[in-house]
């Protein structure tokens, strides 16, 4: 007999941050959908709590559970991590999907308190966030850990020069981690998104000009939607990557196929 399994997902538990909309909303979806149990934080109760009683509904069934969180706060990640488990037991699946750009413009001109913020949550506190979960996974002899990072990581910006720096450090902490913890059994791999039509990007893409040129410059032919990431997180959450580990997964359409 065939098995199908290769995707399913019950009995595991996910954690994610960032994920009351957008790219984390959706691979919440994607992971409650092929049957984990699911905490999505972001620092806005109600938001998650909206969150997971439409994904519960879909589902037919509680998968989803909303908690509070800061990422940029060591303690209330701490709190996160210690709800999850009381609440569903071991993490096997981690997503850190959340992030900050409080800066738009020049480098040469970012604060250092913009820069401080930066590279604190985009980075640092990931580190945090593995660091209380990878534990769980050693345990077990097996876990999946994602990480966002952006095709930013991939070349300069005139606007978002500190931002892709965070992301290229993502990239290299992601592969330092997948180094560390593949011993255990733990895989680690970053998410590298392009432009997607999501709020935290509306400034890049919510004008003519940007639709111009996703509609002559991106292979594709179109912007990405948080709903392209996920297949992806399935996929890296599940069985299916079982092999997989230290990669930067760009998911972009096709505008960075050489990266």
């Amino acid at each position: 007999m065939i098995q199908t399994s290769l995707f399913d997902l019950t009995g595991k538990v996910a954690l994610l941050t960032g994920a009351s909309k957008g790219m984390g909303k959706a691979m919440a979806t994607a992971l409650a959908e092929h049957g984990a149990q699911v905490v999505i934080s972001s620092r806005k109760l109600d938001a998650c709590q909206a969150v997971a009683d439409t994904i519960n509904a879909a589902c037919g069934a509680t998968r989803v559970h909303a908690f509070a969180c800061n990422a940029g706060y060591k303690e209330q990640l701490q709190a996160l991590v210690d709800a999850t488990r009381t609440r569903l037991g071991p993490i096997d699946i981690l997503v850190g999907n959340a992030g900050v750009n409080p800066y738009y413009g020049k480098q040469l001109d970012i604060s250092d308190e913009a820069y401080d913020k930066t590279m604190a949550t985009n980075v640092k506190s990931n580190l945090w966030l593995v660091k209380m979960v990878a534990p769980d996974m050693v345990a077990k002899g097996s876990g999946s850990i994602m990480i966002t990072s952006s095709v930013g990581a991939h070349g300069p910006s005139l606007t978002l020069g500190t931002y892709n720096i965070s992301k290229v450090a993502v990239i290299a902490l992601v592969r330092n981690l997948a180094a560390e913890l593949g011993p255990s059994g733990v895989r680690v791999n970053a998410i590298c998104p392009g432009l997607i039509r999501t709020d935290f990007a509306e400034a890049l893409w919510n004008n003519p000009e940007a639709e111009k040129r996703a509609r002559e410059q991106i292979p594709l032919r179109r912007l990405g939607e948080a709903d392209d990431l996920k297949g992806l997180s399935v996929f890296l959450a599940s069985g299916a990557s079982s092999y997989i580990t230290g990669q930067a997964l760009t998911i972009c359409g096709g505008t960075h196929m050489r990266a």
